[in-house]
C-alpha cells in the first residue's frame, strides 16, 4: 500500500473551493494509471463505473458489478499516496434505497483503501446520500447527465434544465456531499450552479466555470480506440498514445515475423 502521509482528504478537497484552487481529477482503473496520476499531482482519482465502457467494452455502465468496483478500487487506492480515491457505486445499489446503499458503500471502504464513494443522482438520491454520510462515509455527488439512467434518458444528451440542475445540486449539498460532479450541461448553467454552492463542483463537459475538472485517463491520452467515433467533445487529448502503441506493436509483429526479435542481446547464452 502506498505511503499516505501528506495525503489529501475529502475535507481538504472541499476547502479548495474557498481558497480558489482548481481541483484536478482523473478517472483511472488500474495501478499504473493511478500511480502516474498521483505522482503528477492529480487531487482526486475516481474509479468510475465507466470501467464498463472504457475497459470492458460494454455499451453502457450498467453491467459493472460491486465486486468489480471493489477490485479496481483496491488496486487504484494501493497506488495513490496523495490523491483522494473515490469509488463509483455501480447500478443498482443506490437505486434500491438507503439501507442497500449503506451496505454496498461500507463494503467498498472495508475492502479497499478508498476515501469515499460517488453516488449518482440529485434530489431523488438525497436520502441515500444522507444515510451514507451519516454512516461515516464521504460522498461525492453527481448531477446533470446520469449515465446509470441512460435507458430512461434515451441516450447520452446534454442536460439543459437549469431549475432541475440547481435543485439537484443543492439537495446533494444539503445531504452532506463534500463535492459534486456536474456532467454534460451547458457551461453557463454549470457556472451559475457552482456560484450557488458552498461545496466544489467538478465538471465534465460542463465548462470552465466549475471548481475543478475531470477526464478519463484513456481519453487524456487517446488510449481507447473510438473506431469511427471522434474523441468525446468534452475531452482533450494531451498525448496520442494510441498512435505510439499502434506503431510499436506493428514493429514488434514485423520483427517477430522476420526473426529480428529477439537478437543476441535479448537472449541468454550457454553456461560459462
Amino acid at each position: 500500500m502506498a505511503n499516505k502521509s501528506g495525503a489529501l482528504s475529502a475535507t481538504k478537497i472541499t476547502k479548495m473551493k474557498d481558497s480558489g484552487e482548481k481541483i484536478a481529477v482523473v478517472t483511472a482503473y488500474d495501478y499504473p494509471s493511478a500511480r502516474l496520476a498521483d505522482a503528477a499531482g492529480v487531487d482526486l482519482i475516481l474509479v468510475g463505473d465507466s470501467v464498463g465502457t472504457v475497459v470492458q467494452g460494454r455499451p453502457t455502465t450498467l453491467g459493472v458489478t460491486l465486486e468489480q468496483t471493489i477490485y479496481h478500487t483496491e488496486i487504484v487506492a494501493r497506488a495513490a499516496s496523495r490523491a483522494v480515491v473515490i469509488a463509483d457505486v455501480p447500478f443498482p445499489y443506490c437505486q434500491l434505497g438507503p439501507d442497500e446503499a449503506v451496505r454496498a458503500c461500507a463494503r467498498v471502504l472495508k475492502e479497499t483503501d478508498a476515501t469515499g464513494v460517488k453516488i449518482e443522482g440529485g434530489a431523488s438520491r438525497a436520502s441515500t446520500i444522507r444515510a451514507v454520510v451519516e454512516a461515516g462515509i464521504p460522498v461525492l455527488g453527481h448531477v446533470g447527465l446520469a449515465p446509470q439512467s441512460v435507458k430512461a434518458l434515451g441516450g447520452y444528451r446534454v442536460q439543459r434544465d437549469l431549475e432541475r440542475l440547481t435543485e439537484d445540486a443543492l439537495a446533494v449539498q444539503e445531504a452532506g456531499a463534500f463535492a459534486t460532479v456536474i456532467e454534460c450541461v451547458q457551461s453557463d448553467y454549470a457556472a451559475a450552479v457552482t456560484a450557488k454552492l458552498a461545496i466544489p463542483t467538478i465538471g465534465i463537459g460542463a465548462g470552465v466555470g466549475c471548481d475543478g475538472q475531470i477526464l478519463v485517463f484513456h481519453d487524456l491520452f487517446n488510449f481507447t480506440d473510438h473506431g469511427s467515433e471522434q474523441t468525446p467533445k468534452h475531452a482533450r487529448v494531451y498525448r496520442d498514445l494510441h498512435k505510439i502503441i499502434d506503431e510499436g506493436l506493428r514493429e514488434y509483429v514485423a520483427d517477430v515475423k522476420s526473426g529480428a526479435f529477439p537478437s543476441d542481446e535479448e537472449s541468454f547464452g550457454g553456461a560459462k
